[in-house]
Order: C-alpha cells, then structure tokens, then sequence
C-alpha cells in the first residue's frame, strides 16, 4: 500500500534559523513554502485554529530522495522534547549520505554545529552492510541528524 517516503518532517521552534541551517550549512535546496490554516488543517493536526508556516529543502537533484518539511506552528509556542536522545523511543535521527565527512565534520564546527563526537569508522562487513565513518550533530532546535560516508 506504501511505495516511497515523501518527506521527512520536522517541527522547529523558528523556521528561518532552520531554513539558513538546513539550506546554508547542511547545504540542502531550498523547494518553497507555503502557509496551512482553515478547516482541513485544523482536522488534520487535531488542533483548533492551527496556522502552520511550512518549508520543504531537497538534499539532490540527481537521486530520489526524500525532501525535508520544516514546520512552525504560527498561533502557538512549540513545546520542546525533554531532551532529544538516541536512547529515547521517537524517530532517533534524520540520516544525510556525505562523501567526505571529514570535510563535512569541520565544516559543522567551523559553523558551531554542536557535534556529538568526531567522525568514526565503522566495519560491519560481515553482517553484510559494509564500512562507513558516521557522525551525529544537531540542528538549531536539538533535532539529532546523522552523516554517513559509505566506503567502498
């Protein structure tokens, strides 16, 4: 019955501090936006009188991939997690492919991007899922993100 994810959404306290992020130190394009408000929005959010202010960034022009939605609820104050965690039961982080996640990982601190360590290597080989360098950092509101470099 699902074919595909069509976006990744996100709620975020400020939109344009994500949109700069997302778009200006992940590097993401950024697709439009568009303002959600009336009857249907209200159904679907379970919410009465919910504006919301959405974006949409793509991560390529050359793959299908999901575009990340960013989403600011406009009458009302979005309340934060406790604190996010890997160890929590949610959605644990949002993943980016990276070719070169040294480059990426300075680039992250040389913009105050809070890493959670420096790049490691991996070796799951022989489980069948191969090497790779990961590194997990945050966006401006916390949200935990993940980079991978395949190496082949």
């Amino acid at each position: 019955m699902l074919k595909q994810i069509y976006h990744v959404g996100l709620t975020v306290k400020d939109i344009d501090k994500s949109i700069y992020f997302y778009k200006n130190i992940l590097g993401l394009s950024f697709v439009g936006e568009m303002i959600m408000e009336g009857k249907e929005t209200d159904l679907l959010f379970n919410r009465e009188n919910c504006k919301a202010r959405v974006a949409y960034l793509n991560g390529s022009d050359k793959i299908s991939a999901p575009p990340v939605e960013l989403i600011q609820f406009l009458n009302e104050e979005s309340t934060e997690i406790d604190t996010p965690s890997l160890f929590k039961t949610s959605i644990s982080e949002l993943c980016f492919y990276t070719e070169d996640i040294e480059k990426l990982y300075k680039h992250l601190l040389d913009n105050n991007v809070k890493c959670l360590s420096e790049p490691q290597y991996f070796d799951f080989s022989n489980y069948g899922f191969g090497k790779s360098k990961a590194i997990y950092f945050k966006d401006p509101d916390g949200i935990i993100l993940e980079a991978i470099e395949p190496i082949l």
